[in-house]
């Protein structure tokens, strides 16, 4: 029975993480009481004792728990941005190739993906891959997400009874093009450059849709619709990510269709000169804890949908 620990176990990620495992008979967690939930010592004392440790801290706090891991066989999965691009870990999204998922088996560091992240890599990953889209497309992305991905400061905000009235809008973000997942979108879907990313908050708790659009010209010569849909018919065929040949309602298409499950549907609309990608999936399930239980899963030797709602 492995030994897991939760370090930021109070912050949404972690929450989430915690449902997943708190009725698995294969784990044990082990918790810390409230008054030394923040007490290095305690942590470092229980991050060494654990055989799996998930870190649901920001950047700097994560790489402080890094640094206090003395024993060599704990297996850490970090759910901040601040590994993501780093060689050393192994980054947390088995469906992109075989390659990941073998690393997952013997790794003792993932870094678990982002949420926009997440939906961009699924997307560009494979097209450059097998050379549908070259490497230097100079692209765009739209990702729509609900209110919990901005953790629970945010929560807050748009749960309070006397909340600001902007907040009943879809809220665009990342103005200034920094946003920090693009170092990442732009480092494991091998591209050359960074995408123009137009990321938007709305009134509603989790779900995401993250949309990519692309003109047939942009794609190697010869390429087209049929063909990317192929790649995608090829590569995701579940449990957890798969291809959905006609996803929309009615000509519609909702971020909030996988609330609360932890699987990923990519799809593909458009004509033959333009065309647009899509993925939907929950930000806090394939978008963070369950991708995070997911390499739990693999790591341990587990069917890899142990503990999760698809």
């Amino acid at each position: 029975m492995k030994k897991v620990f939760i370090d930021g176990s109070a912050g949404t990620t972690g929450l989430r993480i915690y449902e997943r495992l708190e009725g698995r008979s294969d784990i044990t967690l082990i918790k810390l009481p409230e008054e030394k939930r923040k007490d290095i010592n305690a942590r470092k004392e229980a991050i060494n004792s654990a055989d799996i440790v998930f870190l649901c801290l920001p950047d700097d706090a994560a790489r402080e728990s890094v640094s206090l891991i003395e024993n060599e066989n704990t297996v850490v999965l970090d759910t901040s941005t601040a590994h993501r691009t780093n060689s050393d870990w192994t980054y947390g999204f088995p469906e992109l190739n075989e390659n990941i998922e073998n690393q997952l088996k013997k790794t003792k560091r993932i870094a678990v993906p982002g949420c926009h992240a997440s939906g961009f890599i699924a997307l560009v990953y494979p097209l450059v891959e097998t050379g549908i889209l070259p490497k230097d497309a100079l692209l765009t992305c739209t990702s729509v997400t609900g209110y919990s991905g901005g953790g629970k400061k945010m929560i807050a905000e748009y749960e309070a009874q006397d909340r600001n009235a902007l907040l009943s809008s879809p809220r665009q973000y990342g103005l200034t093009q920094q946003h920090k997942h693009l170092k990442e979108m732009k480092a494991i879907s091998g591209i050359d450059f960074c995408p123009a990313f137009s990321p938007i908050v709305a009134d509603f708790y989790s779900g995401m849709c993250v949309t990519i659009p692309l003109f047939t010209s942009q794609l190697n010569e010869g390429k087209t619709i049929e063909d990317i849909k192929e790649v995608f018919k090829n590569k995701y065929t579940g449990p957890i990510v798969s291809f959905k040949e006609k996803a929309d309602e009615e000509g519609f298409l909702s971020a909030t269709a996988l609330s609360t499950l932890d699987s990923m549907e990519i799809a593909v609309f458009g004509n033959e000169e333009r065309i647009l990608l899509t993925a939907r999936y929950d930000n806090l399930g394939k978008g963070a804890s369950g991708a995070a239980v997911q390499c739990m899963n693999i790591c341990m030797g587990a069917d890899s949908t142990m503990g999760l709602n698809i």
